[in-house]
């Protein structure tokens, strides 16, 4: 899938006439571009006669970034992109490219901020206000894509939510010839979904997809073995932006390949001599607002510690939620996870709230409702002292608000906590 990878100085042909990039190609040095840059002169610094056509034939649009953990960010792009990307590597897909084959319906359970997007577009296209509570067909994208989720928080869905969503979800499966259909998600949303449905004795109900992706947000490994033991069914994951489109895609055994289409990658040292790495894009896949050493504001590991982006085993979370520690170095969300997978893998969502230099509190809920066990709780706290320096003390609690963006952060950035924002 990735035959289209492109040199960066292919790429600065093709930016010669952008205002933005201008001083660079006469100095001839392109420095790190930075969120706040591109906003700088919005849209002006990025208008070129070609994109002013564009524009007005509606062959691109402004929309804004979805700015889960940063500011939202106005961008242009033609209509559709990110959808593109995804259908695209859901057709090609060695794991899951069979659904797409056989016609199956995509049902989308993620965000609520999602859901109501579409139905927005679709009343605004009829001519007509927006519901308050869309219809399923209102909540329709295009000819295969659906979405379900009208709550913000899905720990609060309550059992009229559930049986609603497994009722739309067996009306699309019955509807498919051979009783398919494709389950996109945010993982978190779709492990809530999974837990009530047990906890509230519907599991026999729940339509089995034959085909999951997870493409919204970092998956914590609980969460990922928690759907695997319910799901017998590929379950994928896709790294990618708003801005960006999608970068790489997971197999079925969580090992991750590059989809480079018409994209440069630099992977730069968060800080020296680490081995987590800032994920510096070129690209000219969107071709109104194309993207030179654009800094995505995520970071990844390599198979061998190396900077090649063809190498990378994992992403650890957003550059801007790395913590760092007071002994030196930096704990990202991956290393976290880490711990908690191996120690505690009863743990469902979790935040870290540091209290100065060398404590911290870890607040958690469970997929079983109960705290960890005393000897897990004692073999996570060793194990976050010993990687992290922190005296951790942990905190069961029934309920983690997501965030107003519909998705989970794993480190309060309150007081003293802002500070170890990382870069």
């Amino acid at each position: 899938m990735d035959d289209h990878r492109q040199t960066l100085s292919d790429m600065i042909d093709l930016v010669r006439d952008i205002p933005i990039y201008r001083q660079s190609i006469e100095e001839g040095s392109f420095p790190i571009l930075e969120k706040p840059e591109i906003a700088r002169g919005f849209p002006d610094n990025w208008m070129t006669p070609r994109l002013a056509a564009a524009l007005s034939a509606g062959e691109a649009e402004f929309v804004l970034s979805t700015g889960t953990n940063h500011a939202r960010m106005q961008i242009i792009r033609p209509p559709f992109f990110l959808l593109r990307s995804y259908y695209r590597l859901w057709s090609e897909h060695p794991d899951v490219a069979v659904t797409w084959q056989q016609g199956c319906q995509r049902v989308s359970i993620t965000t609520v901020l999602a859901t109501e997007h579409v139905a927005r577009v679709n009343a605004k296209r009829r001519g007509v206000p927006a519901p308050a509570l869309p219809s399923l067909e209102e909540r329709r994208l295009d000819a295969r894509t659906l979405y379900l989720n009208l709550r913000l928080d899905p720990a609060l869905w309550e059992r009229g939510d559930v049986e609603r969503m497994l009722d739309e979800m067996s009306a699309v499966q019955e509807a498919h010839p051979r009783g398919w259909y494709h389950l996109d998600c945010d993982s978190y949303h779709l492990a809530h979904l999974v837990r009530k449905a047990l906890a509230w004795r519907a599991w026999q109900r729940f339509p089995r997809p034959a085909s999951v992706i997870h493409a919204y947000e970092y998956t914590p490994q609980n969460v990922r073995r928690f759907l695997q033991q319910h799901l017998d069914c590929p379950i994928i994951d896709l790294f990618g932006s708003t801005e960006l489109g999608y970068l790489y895609y997971s197999d079925r055994h969580g090992r991750y390949w590059p989809y480079l289409d018409k994209m440069h990658l630099e992977l730069i040292p968060v800080e020296e001599g680490s081995s987590v790495y800032s994920i510096i894009v070129s690209s000219v896949r969107n071709p109104y607002m194309p993207l030179i050493r654009y800094r995505s504001g995520d970071c990844a590991e390599t198979v061998d510690g190396s900077p090649d982006p063809l190498r990378i085993r994992r992403f650890c979370g957003r550059e801007r939620e790395l913590l760092r520690l007071h002994r030196g170095g930096l704990l990202s969300q991956a290393h976290l996870d880490d711990w908690i997978a191996e120690a505690a893998p009863s743990v469902f969502v979790y935040q870290l709230h540091p209290e100065g230099p060398r404590q911290a509190r870890l607040l958690y809920t469970t997929f079983d409702e109960r705290p960890v066990e005393p000897s897990a709780a004692r073999a996570l706290r060793e194990k976050v002292l010993e990687g992290a320096g922190l005296d951790c003390s942990l905190e069961h609690r029934a309920h983690i608000a997501i965030g107003k963006s519909g998705k989970y952060a794993w480190l309060a950035q309150g007081g003293e906590a802002a500070e170890g924002g990382g870069s």
